[in-house]
């Protein structure tokens, strides 16, 4: 039998390769759209509330992110593209289109899970 081992350093190469590839936050979640419509997000783009984009206070503009809603286990694509949400303990603000998509526009929160693409 060959017996084949990985050197510490080897080791801790994959394990963080692995680890910093794997984001994933979860809690709550809001929309925007009307009022902010054809105005500058703090990417620099103009706001599309029918785009599939959101905000969140942390990720790099255009990173593209998984939201799952965790009480339908409802999915969709998001691209970040301005900062927010700056109400309570939200993490991402998104398009009244992506809102929609979600299937949570008509409450106007619910809680989410967020894995970066």
């Amino acid at each position: 039998m060959i017996r084949k081992t990985l050197s510490i350093a080897a080791l801790a190469a994959v394990m963080f390769s692995v680890s910093s590839a794997a984001y994933a936050q979860c809690g709550g979640a809001s929309w925007y759209g009307p009022g902010f419509n054809g105005k500058t997000a703090a990417s620099g783009e103009i706001f599309n509330e029918n785009a599939m984009t959101a905000a969140h206070r942390s990720l790099p503009f255009g990173t593209k992110v998984k939201v799952t809603d965790q009480r339908t286990g409802s999915e969709i694509e998001v691209t970040i593209n301005d900062r927010g949400p700056f109400v309570g303990k939200r993490i991402i603000d998104l398009s009244k289109a992506a809102a929609t998509k979600l299937g949570f526009r008509n409450r106007g929160v619910t809680s989410v899970c967020l894995s970066q693409l």
